[in-house]
């Protein structure tokens, strides 16, 4: 099992440079944890492309699929007091912190116990320093 943040997540819906390796990532462990507004965010990402008048049907298709099938971590006060704390620690949006909070609850207060897939490299960074092993790669011109 594995918790996944968005930026690992989109690429299984849109094709991008990380979509190779999400795709080896989930071969490898299909067993994805989520944070509750991953959906939210996903369909955000793939809306962009629609209002620039691209066919995305397929995408939403996936992302119904993925979201039956992944386990969510609900919005609850031990991931907002979680996110709070990240914030004041690390560099990072509220919407990170909020991810990188709610995979902290997923390993149960053991980060070092679960993988964290992110390819967002700040929200790499954050993850290491909380003691998570992080899988995913950014790639160039990422933040």
């Amino acid at each position: 099992m594995r918790f996944w943040d968005t930026s690992a997540i989109v690429p299984l819906l849109l094709q991008e440079a990380s979509t190779g390796r999400a795709k080896d990532l989930l071969q490898e462990d299909s067993e994805v944890v989520v944070w509750w507004g991953t959906a939210t965010e996903c369909v955000s990402a793939i809306a962009r492309p629609e209002r620039a008048g691209e066919r995305v049907s397929e995408a939403f298709d996936r992302l119904d699929a993925l979201a039956h099938a992944w386990a969510e971590i609900e919005a609850s006060d031990m991931v907002r007091r979680n996110a709070s704390r990240v914030l004041r620690t690390h560099a990072l949006t509220a919407a990170d912190a909020l991810q990188l909070a709610a995979a902290t609850v997923a390993a149960e207060g053991a980060p070092s116990s679960l993988r964290f897939v992110t390819f967002d490299r700040r929200l790499q960074a954050a993850a290491a320093r909380e003691g998570f092993a992080v899988l995913g790669e950014a790639p160039r011109g990422a933040r």
